[in-house]
């Protein structure tokens, strides 16, 4: 079996930046990658991002809402993600499950133990074997993404106080699982970031081997 790690983190944490270059990384050093993201990551995940992106559905209720990111994942996992691993691959998504009980969860202030035996279904209980979160505040995180990304979704465009308790969720979540999440600083430069996710990761593999 293969690796599997998530990367989680509020809006503008640059979660999309440093996976890719832990892709490239890894490859490097001669492992076999495949880089993914939530929603999406296949044919009918992305077709159901759009829906799930779109700012013209403004009325989606959280329920709804919650069960959609659960199909595109249900759909990655099976078409994707438990292939990969079985091939020995190391598997890098842009989210997971963690996004539904930080977003739905403690943003959208549903019930946890309904949201996590809806993600356990949908995943059949893959659980990541190491999920990096990449902590900032949301307010500079939104100004951040608002500065270089053109494009400004429905999840993004949700209120202040909103991803405020999402990025509280996150932190409760990591103090939780403390021997699966790592917490890392998304305030300092890329290379500085980089450098301390990739000894997360080597960490990671090391222990395996040994």
């Amino acid at each position: 079996m293969g690796f599997f790690i998530t990367f989680e983190g509020p809006e503008g944490s640059g979660k999309t930046t440093q996976i890719r270059l832990l892709a490239e990384q890894l490859t490097k050093a001669g492992h076999q990658v495949l880089l993914t993201r939530e929603p999406g990551g296949t044919t009918i995940g992305n077709a159901i991002r759009e829906i799930l992106l779109n700012q013209a559905h403004t009325d989606m209720s959280p329920r709804a809402e919650a069960l959609l990111f659960n199909a595109a994942r249900a759909q990655l996992v099976a078409e994707v993600v438990r292939p990969a691993l079985a091939q020995g691959q190391i598997v890098l998504s842009d989210r997971y499950t963690d996004s539904t009980l930080a977003y739905q969860g403690y943003g959208r202030e549903q019930d946890l133990t309904d949201l996590r035996a809806l993600s356990e279904f949908a995943t059949a209980h893959l659980a990541p074997d190491l999920t990096l979160f990449l902590d900032i505040d949301p307010v500079e995180g939104l100004r951040r993404k608002r500065a270089c990304d053109d494009e400004w979704n429905r999840m993004e465009a949700q209120t202040v106080a909103f991803h405020q308790r999402v990025r509280q969720g996150y932190l409760q979540l990591a103090s939780q699982e403390p021997a699966r999440w790592r917490i890392v600083n998304a305030t300092h430069d890329v290379a500085t970031i980089q450098r301390e996710i990739q000894q997360q990761v080597a960490n990671l593999l090391l222990l395996h081997v040994g």
